[in-house]
């Protein structure tokens, strides 16, 4: 949903572009974030905290955006809050917050975590309220900000103990029931005609699966409870590469290659299977994992490099005919 266009300084002063932003940019967030992750996960540290420092530049923007919204116009934040891409907001802070714990600022981590967590509960029962059926593939951000919060609980874990293994835990199943949900509400035709954001269904199942490898690897679990986790973790990946296969089919059998904001949501989920694939095979020890997101992550970093270039294109007002 787009909202009209803000004035700055009195009837006189041209719009806020700022304030343009539809909800749906918030996936440039998560799609920059994630591939910061996985740039780190394969050693390109360098470029990886270049990265980062986009993805944070932009998350600064877009919660001056939401903020700003808020408290001038509460009555247009709400006609934007119950619709699934503000959820963007939730799942790109938990990715961020993942990606400043992995450079040890474990504080600015646990901010993070506690921001998401105070904004998720109300944006999920906003969505979820509002969220109709022959629903596009934002419909799966329900399932995406959760298993977020369940992959940022878990790697934080170790800081404050058990309890919050098992909080992610909690998130982690809630995920799933929230994917069947979305799932049942998907409207499947836009496998082949979607603009971009059908690709989530594919993410979300991504992003269980990283949280089910951070939850075999806490250490919080043994026995048949590690055991099912295991299970439960190939399962989710076998799942979302089958996802990645199918909407790949559909992108040949129906092309759409002018640009659109809802393509940082295709990033996304590229990005999301390589780093999944990745902390599978070393959650598991299955070598041959690792190779395969290696292999998906410089997929996910030349779709990122197309769409950033057709973003370029959109601000400079040249037709956007990138894939």
């Amino acid at each position: 949903m787009t909202r009209a266009p803000a004035e700055v300084g009195g009837s006189g002063a041209g719009p806020a572009w700022w304030a343009e932003l539809p909800p749906a940019a918030g996936a440039a967030v998560l799609a920059t974030g994630i591939l910061s992750v996985g740039l780190h996960l394969t050693g390109f540290e360098g470029v990886s905290v270049v990265t980062l420092c986009l993805a944070t530049a932009l998350w600064l923007l877009l919660a001056f955006d939401f903020s700003t919204l808020l408290l001038g116009d509460l009555h247009r934040w709400a006609a934007t809050a119950d619709t699934p891409p503000a959820l963007t907001a939730v799942a790109a802070t938990t990715v961020l917050g993942a990606r400043f714990e992995l450079l040890g600022l474990t504080p600015v981590a646990v901010a993070f975590l506690v921001l998401a967590s105070a904004v998720w509960p109300v944006l999920l029962a906003t969505v979820l309220l509002h969220l109709a059926r022959r629903a596009p593939g934002a419909a799966f951000l329900v399932c995406v900000a959760t298993q977020g919060l369940a992959v940022l609980s878990v790697l934080l874990a170790p800081e404050t103990g058990d309890w919050l293994a098992r909080v992610a835990l909690v998130l982690f199943l809630l995920g799933l029931v929230l994917y069947a949900d979305a799932l049942a509400r998907f409207d499947v035709r836009q496998v082949v005609t979607g603009a971009g954001d059908h690709w989530i269904a594919g993410g979300a199942m991504a992003i269980s699966a990283l949280a089910g490898s951070k939850l075999l690897t806490s250490g919080a679990w043994s026995g048949g409870a590690e055991t099912a986790l295991r299970r439960t973790t190939f399962v989710l990946l076998a799942l979302d590469l089958t996802w990645y296969a199918v909407l790949l089919c559909g992108e040949f059998a129906h092309r759409r290659l002018r640009y659109d904001v809802l393509r940082w949501a295709t990033v996304f989920p590229l990005g999301m299977t390589a780093v999944a694939s990745l902390s599978t095979a070393a959650a598991t020890g299955v070598d041959w994992l690792g190779t395969l997101g290696r292999v998906l992550l410089w997929i996910a970093v030349a779709a990122w490099l197309l769409t950033a270039y057709g973003l370029i294109r959109t601000f400079t007002g040249r037709p956007a005919g990138t894939p």
